[in-house]
């Protein structure tokens, strides 16, 4: 295995870190402070279109892509892997290159399924950056870290496709350059369970989408929305539905391997600028007579912290290599620890920089709030921490029996094992 960073890599990462110091932590407080004027939590600051256009000037634009095409050549995910990182320090350094989720994992999807029409009618000017997308997936009806019981129904009318049923957590859908979402549903409840459902494109502004209301994040209302959305016999034209009828199963596996890895880059940076905090912190503060980084329980939580980070970034970067070189299957594993192991880390690392911070750490005044907030709903995103555990305990225990499963099907006990 080898993680050491290509030319190229070392090229952007150093092209990235100038971009940061220059335009977007100088920027961070106009940004919220444009948002908080405005008086509307969706309101589309007009300063990220300033640092957009600066990104795409540098060339800092669509970092992301894994695939080359007539928008330019792709990263591997080993050489995206410390872009992202770098971008998760700040809130809106994402946007402001054209990285964010869902776009991202959008902009994969119609690159590997969509027509040449699709492409040219939406994958360009979401990678040009003129327009925002959504993915309706999660229901509030079922139990959505299944996917199976995904409800929502897509049925063929002639040339057209009736979609009815409700969504949430659709991100984005507030945004106000929002055009397109990608809707998962079930177009044949009765075929083989993985092929029941399709993935299709809708069009924000079809008749019978009902954004409902906006969901809030441990009471914050993200800047680009997490919306409940009714659709009530929304009619789409057949040729809007991706790769084949029964494979959306498919691709939501194809987009959600390289989404959960990017958001483990990003969720690194997040605890490195926590850390980075916590320690500014804690040598400029005192306490009955010593700067607090002189008391040995915050050195083990800085020690700590260095320790773990090494660990996920080493896990993370794996898990990318494994991608270039067998494939997101051969990853899955590892994808599934890193979804488990690198919040969690991060969390921890938040949490304690926010103690450090006294009162000032759950306040407006630092970032380390809203990072924290936004974290905390990463081990749910992308599938909760359970179903990822029960991913990695059942490539386990199929080492010793094959035929392991779940669903209590021939799940006889085995005679034997590898000593």
């Amino acid at each position: 295995m080898d993680f050491a960073f290509s030319d190229r890599c070392l090229e952007y990462r150093e092209r990235l870190l100038a971009f940061m110091d220059e335009w977007i932590y100088p920027n961070e407080d106009l940004h919220h402070r444009q948002i908080a004027e405005s008086g509307d939590p969706h309101f589309h600051p007009p300063i990220m279109e300033t640092l957009k256009a600066e990104a795409k000037k540098r060339g800092l634009w669509n970092l992301f892509q894994p695939h080359s095409g007539w928008w330019g050549e792709g990263f591997s995910n080993l050489d995206y892997a410390p872009l992202a990182e770098i971008m998760g320090r700040s809130p809106i350094a994402s946007e402001a290159c054209n990285c964010s989720a869902p776009d991202t994992g959008n902009m994969e999807v119609l690159t590997m399924f969509g027509t040449a029409e699709h492409q040219e009618k939406w994958l360009r000017p979401l990678l040009d950056g003129e327009i925002r997308s959504a993915f309706g997936m999660t229901e509030p009806d079922v139990a959505s870290s299944d996917a199976t019981n995904i409800s929502l129904r897509i049925e063929r009318d002639g040339d057209h496709y009736v979609l009815n049923g409700r969504k949430w957590w659709t991100s984005n859908i507030y945004h106000k350059n929002c055009k397109i979402m990608i809707v998962m549903g079930k177009t044949n409840p009765q075929a083989p369970t993985h092929q029941q459902q399709s993935q299709i494109l809708v069009p924000v502004d079809t008749p019978g989408v009902t954004v409902v209301r906006d969901l809030r994040v441990f009471g914050y209302n993200d800047n680009e929305g997490h919306g409940e959305v009714r659709f009530e016999n929304v009619r789409v034209p057949v040729g809007n539905l991706l790769a084949g009828e029964g494979d959306g199963f498919m691709i939501s596996q194809a987009r959600l391997g390289p989404g959960r890895i990017h958001h483990c880059m990003r969720t690194i940076g997040a605890a490195e600028r926590a850390l980075e905090l916590m320690c500014q912190r804690t040598l400029s503060r005192s306490t009955f007579g010593k700067r607090i980084a002189e008391r040995s329980n915050i050195q083990d939580w800085i020690a700590e912290a260095r320790i773990e980070l090494e660990m996920i970034r080493l896990l993370t970067l794996k898990t990318a290599w494994l991608m270039d070189t067998v494939g997101n299957k051969g990853a899955r594993t590892e994808i599934a620890a890193i979804k488990v192991s690198a919040p969690n880390v991060a969390l921890k690392i938040i949490d304690r920089a926010i103690q450090a911070h006294g009162a000032g750490g759950v306040s407006q005044d630092f970032p380390l709030a809203g990072m924290y907030a936004g974290i905390r709903t990463l081990r749910l995103a992308d599938g909760p921490d359970e179903v990822h555990k029960m991913t990695i305990a059942r490539a386990e225990l199929r080492k010793y029996d094959p035929s392991f499963r779940t669903d209590g099907v021939n799940n006889a006990a085995p005679g034997g094992g590898r000593g």
